[in-house]
């Protein structure tokens, strides 16, 4: 989600701070189990019947080891005899390119603290601490020191993977799938939410002079790097083998959903852009797409969300719950 809403505001944002990085990372102090190199399948797939029409469900997943080369026969075989592809579910503007030159001014500055604050003003001293020792740590420079809390935990993140020999999402993985229907020419079922931005203006300046309740983004980023960076690569390698025990036995540190919050309730994006209720919508129109999909298609194949998955509160957890068989991988 915070993906989606940094494509929301990709204008008010300028170049958003938590856009993945493709950069090839350092590998030299990567122990051996991210050292993946080779074509790996990743997991298999979640199968969703009605009788004989079935929607196979691919899991994505990020960071995945930065030298994995990822082919699945598997899904290969089943999006190339598929009638549709449903699309992840996403949301997101559009602002003119007239419109976009004018906003220009406006988003200067927009990763700064408002009042000219530094970080050390505006997260406790412990957790400010913490971050001084992994800024040291991973290289960064002193940038980040004059930005709202939720630009440098994504920056320090960025270098916490890289450094592990991680990249920063599945977007390899998703292109290829991609790759896939357009070969194919598969039909694409979309549930995209528009987020409307009537005053983009207002929007910039209300987010350049407004507070984010972001200081649980900052402090889990840096819980995350200090604990978890061992678990993201024994979770990555698992997911890159579909060993799906592995990464059942691992909890997911709640980094995202943290930073996903202080985005969504600031001012300026609850109130510029609606957003409070886009996740219900696009989760409704998935929902839908897919019901529409088992009652009409043979086939149908979906990408969604490992964690989302896994949290046992999603859209494949509601279908389920409708009356469809679920199977998952083994």
């Amino acid at each position: 989600m915070l993906k989606q809403t940094c494509l929301a505001l990709a204008w008010l944002l300028s170049a958003p701070a938590w856009a993945q990085s493709e950069a090839a990372p350092a590998l030299a102090d990567v122990p051996d189990e991210v050292r993946i190199v080779g074509q790996l399948p990743g997991p298999g797939l979640w199968k969703i019947s009605k009788g004989n029409n079935v929607l196979w469900v691919f899991a994505t997943y990020g960071p995945l080891p930065a030298k994995m080369q990822w082919r699945s026969k598997q899904v290969e075989t089943i999006v190339a005899k598929s009638q549709q592809f449903l699309a992840p579910p996403s949301s997101g503007t559009t602002v003119s390119v007239w419109t976009g030159i004018r906003l220009l001014p406006h988003v200067i500055g927009m990763r700064k603290n408002p009042g000219g604050a530094m970080l050390r003003d505006v997260v406790p001293s412990d957790v400010y601490a913490r971050w001084l020792v992994l800024k040291a740590k991973y290289g960064i420079s002193d940038a980040p020191e004059k930005e709202r809390p939720i630009f440098a935990a994504e920056t320090l993140y960025r270098a916490g993977l890289q450094q592990a020999g991680l990249l920063g999402g599945g977007n390899e993985v998703q292109n290829a799938i991609w790759g896939l229907v357009k070969k194919h020419k598969i039909k694409v079922m979309y549930s995209n939410v528009k987020l409307e931005l009537t005053d983009p203006a207002t929007t910039l300046k209300q987010f350049k002079k407004g507070s984010i309740d972001d200081a649980a983004c900052f402090a889990k980023t840096i819980e995350r790097l200090e604990t978890d960076i061992d678990a993201m690569r024994v979770r990555a390698n698992a997911w890159a083998k579909g060993d799906l025990a592995v990464i059942r036995s691992l909890d997911f540190a709640d980094r995202e959903g943290a930073c996903n919050n202080a985005m969504e309730s600031s001012a300026a994006v609850r109130d510029g852009l609606g957003f409070e209720d886009a996740k219900r919508r696009m989760r409704k129109l998935w929902l839908e797409a897919a019901e529409n999909a088992l009652a009409n298609n043979t086939t149908t194949f979906a990408m969604l969300s490992l964690q989302s998955i896994l949290k046992g509160d999603d859209m494949i957890a509601a279908l389920q719950a409708k009356g469809y068989t679920v199977e998952a991988p083994e």
